[in-house]
């Protein structure tokens, strides 16, 4: 038999059929037959926010780690010993702090990871110009073509740029190796942490059919369930399938279900992918039924939502109100603009109109803010020769804007935060769908009244 392509991971040394390297004796050898041939990569930071606290602060380093709110919020993330003990990201916090009480919580700290995403984006980019964000830790790289460029393959820049992050930035990767983008989104997960898996073409099939079909792409529970309604359970039933009646039966998802479990996928990484959404949101350390409270926090919330389209270069025809209920009933309400707006007033405005709707005295323990139907900020709130007073709000948010920047964030607020307190709640991880980076918090809204009231500086 010839010889499989083989280095190692941790000094890139030619390896050849030998358990440890020759060179440096690491066990952390990458051998496959296509090795050499495959350009399509997942790369994703392994338990990235948590990672990153690791780095920054020593004692933390042999410490079961979760990255969250208070006992009202959620699990952003967890480091892999909390993990071990069954914490996972998206749990409620009561939960996590119940499997692993000897945790350690950090609030997140969004506009430092925000900052360390980017640097680990920018070596992806000294690789290829195609690289596709998925999130702030994670994104699809195209390297065709780059091994002239290199003097190596695809697959030794990876190792080589896995290396150099974890040795200069201090955060560790798992990189996918494949034909095309869902093998390769699979492979990143096959060997976390500090991973390095590789899945062919040549055997895509017998790999994924004795897979679950939640192993797809999007298939989530619900669809799951209609799926095994239908007899289909594991991605071998769906190989089986005949793909004109996986049509018939469940019309263009049919269709992508019975290419993605035969291993195809046509879609090309794309680096301008389109973010969707922005949004942000928090959970109440103690439920809240009060208006003016929720108002506040409201105030806050879309002040920071602004900031964040204004700094991405992003504008929302549509604003969504989530609310969440005590007893965990999820509310989503929104409204349609005329024109898109990048504004913290006129988001306000509109969801504050769409609170008052929802705050009938029910006790809320979470709530959030976000526009969507994105669009070009230079379409973005046109002067209104009708209503000027809405145009000179404009003006003046961007005048405070200003002075914010060169001030700090604190230096002017309006009348509706005077008699907040300082914090309320726990904030979550923003959502930025489809974008990696999460700016820093920001702008600023108006009065409960829906009028502007004059700005009092804050003191430091």
């Amino acid at each position: 038999m010839a010889r499989l392509p083989a280095f190692c991971r941790d000094c890139l040394h030619e390896a050849g059929g030998e358990p440890r390297c020759l060179a440096c004796g690491s066990p952390r050898l990458v051998r496959h037959g296509e090795l050499d041939t495959l350009h399509i990569a997942h790369i994703d930071c392994d338990a990235f926010y948590a990672s990153v606290e690791k780095r920054d602060d020593p004692k933390l380093r042999d410490v079961p780690v979760i990255v969250g709110g208070g006992k009202r919020g959620v699990v952003s993330t967890a480091c892999y010993l909390a993990r071990v003990k069954g914490v996972r990201s998206a749990m409620p916090m009561f939960k996590a702090l119940a499997l692993c009480p000897e945790a350690v919580v950090v609030k997140p700290n969004m506009a430092k990871y925000a900052t360390v995403g980017r640097q680990i984006r920018e070596r992806m980019l000294g690789l290829t110009p195609l690289v596709e964000p998925l999130s702030i830790d994670e994104a699809f790289l195209d390297l065709a073509g780059t091994q002239l460029l290199h003097g190596e393959s695809p697959a030794r820049a990876l190792a080589r740029l896995a290396r150099e992050v974890e040795a200069e930035i201090g955060v560790t990767l798992s990189v996918g190796l494949a034909p095309n983008k869902f093998l390769a989104k699979i492979a990143s997960d096959l060997d976390k942490p500090r991973g390095f898996a590789v899945i062919g073409a040549g055997e895509a099939r017998a790999f994924l059919a004795p897979r679950g079909v939640g192993t797809i792409w999007g298939v989530g529970k619900a669809t799951q369930e209609r799926l095994a309604r239908e007899g289909y359970r594991l991605i071998a039933d769906l190989q089986a399938a005949d793909e004109a009646t996986l049509a018939r039966r469940l019309g263009n998802e049919g269709l992508r279900l019975f290419r993605l479990a035969n291993g195809i996928d046509e879609r090309p990484v794309n680096p301008e992918r389109e973010t969707k959404s922005v949004s942000t949101e928090t959970t109440f350390d103690v439920d809240i039924s009060d208006f003016r409270a929720l108002e506040q926090e409201l105030y806050r919330l879309t002040r920071k939502l602004s900031d964040r389209l204004k700094a991405g270069g992003h504008a929302g025809r549509t604003v969504t109100l989530k609310l969440k209920t005590a007893d965990f009933r999820l509310i989503t309400r929104a409204h349609s603009l005329e024109d898109p707006t990048q504004l913290a007033h006129r988001i306000f405005d509109h969801a504050r109109t769409l609170l008052q709707r929802e705050a009938d005295g029910r006790r809320f323990r979470l709530i959030g803010v976000g526009v969507s139907e994105l669009a070009d900020p230079a379409l973005a709130d046109p002067a209104d020769l009708v209503d000027t007073v809405n145009t000179r709000r404009g003006i003046a948010e961007r005048a405070v804007d200003d002075l914010r920047a060169r001030f700090g964030k604190e230096i002017i607020d309006r009348g509706i935060m005077l008699d907040a307190p300082r914090r309320t709640g726990t904030p979550q991880p923003d959502r930025n769908l489809s974008s990696p980076d999460t700016p820093p918090a920001g702008p600023d809204p108006v009065s409960s009244s829906g009028t502007p009231r004059a700005e009092a500086p804050r003191r430091r």
